[in-house]
């Protein structure tokens, strides 16, 4: 059973919402890389406390690096590459996201039983739509789902992106020694050279990730 340790945190010169649920588990020292990180303002609701995954038999015993939510911007001399990971999405497709590399790519973890994941959905379907046509990629990695579970989360907000069915933390786990996903939701954003530019810990809002996926896809950042 997984336990949700709720706070509020305000930061100076809020930028925006972001709500998040993270699973009390294990904590490990954060990655070097994080810290050339450049911090973005924000104010966080969240369930913050601890890592998303415990050990579990798939896992092997090693869980996520623990952490706050908020939002990361790193510099362009910085960025650690993204893992060449490969799944099966929940349409059973295979899918490998190195294959996305010279676009730029959001990559999402979310799961259908995670409430801020539930209001950050229609975001996310609207922003998919509307940066199609300049060629940006939006990859879901559904984590602790049932397939059945999922799909209808899918359905329902009208994402039509694809993504990918982690129960097991296994795709998640590759993430830990570069920018850990510290709770769900948790959302990615990828360069067109496969390295990750910005991280969101929690809910992302349309205008927040709009502004940043452009600043990112024009090279601003």
């Amino acid at each position: 059973m997984f336990r949700l340790a709720c706070s509020r945190r305000p930061a100076a010169r809020a930028a925006g919402v972001i709500q998040a649920c993270a699973v009390r588990g294990p904590r490990r020292a954060g990655a070097g890389a994080a810290a050339a990180a450049v911090a973005m303002t924000v104010t966080i609701t969240a369930c913050a406390g601890g890592a998303i995954a415990q050990s579990t038999p798939v896992s092997n015993g090693t869980s996520f690096v623990a952490g706050g939510p908020g939002a990361t911007l790193f510099a362009a001399g910085a960025r650690p590459a993204a893992p060449a990971v490969t799944g099966t999405t929940l349409t059973g497709r295979k899918l490998t996201l190195s294959s996305y590399r010279g676009s730029v790519v959001v990559l999402n973890f979310w799961g259908s039983w995670c409430a801020p994941c539930r209001q950050e959905a229609p975001a996310l379907s609207a922003l998919a739509t509307y940066f199609q046509a300049a060629g940006v990629r939006f990859v879901g990695i559904d984590i602790r789902d049932s397939t059945a579970t999922a799909e209808a989360f899918l359905r329902g907000y009208r994402i039509s992106y694809p993504s990918l069915n982690d129960p097991g933390d296994e795709i998640a786990l590759a993430f830990r020694d570069t920018v850990p996903p510290e709770g769900i939701p948790t959302t990615l954003v990828i360069d067109r050279a496969g390295r990750i530019a910005a991280r969101i810990v929690g809910g992302v809002t349309y205008d927040g990730l709009k502004d940043l996926i452009a600043q990112i896809a024009a090279g601003r950042s």
